[in-house]
């Protein structure tokens, strides 16, 4: 197994999320393949969300998840899968959501199911990417009068 690739696409996973919650959009495009699809399983909204083409996901990521949403992303215990200049990954993920205009609380857990492709570049890229929820809700911060925040909405770069 080449460890290098390994962390490669580990590496790939990690700036995906990063971007995601710092709003770094136009890093964020870049760990894309230009025909990436991402399908997410959204409970909240009560359908798949499917979006096709790197500019569709960003886009859309853009305009929901911008500088008045905190959010965080973790995903770990990877498993990947290498075959040549494809691979897949399966990843665990929690994320937090705060809608911090409506007080609301979003939480959750899935599995992503990935495909990576590398390019003529040699960079590797999401080809696909997606989750399923294990469990998602949501909550009203009204419903938690004790609760403070000691951080504030992240700049958008």
């Amino acid at each position: 197994m080449d460890l290098v690739t390994l962390e490669e696409i580990r590496q790939l996973k990690y700036r995906y999320l990063r971007c995601v919650d710092l709003k770094l959009w136009d890093e964020f495009a870049g760990v894309f393949t230009e025909d990436a699809v991402a399908e997410y399983d959204t409970p909240v909204l009560g359908k798949t969300l499917k979006l096709e083409g790197r500019d569709a996901i960003v886009d859309y990521m853009r305009g929901n998840l911008g500088a008045d949403k905190i959010s965080t992303h973790t995903a770990g215990a990877p498993e990947i899968v290498v075959d040549g200049d494809h691979a897949t990954g399966t990843w665990s993920l929690d994320d937090t959501i705060i809608l911090v205009e409506h007080r609301l609380l979003i939480r959750g857990a899935a599995f992503y199911h990935d495909a990576y492709r590398r390019g003529a570049d040699g960079q590797w890229r999401v080809e696909r990417t997606g989750h399923v929820r294990t469990y998602e809700y949501m909550v009203s911060l009204d419903d938690m009068p004790s609760l403070k925040f000691t951080a504030g909405v992240p700049d958008s770069r």
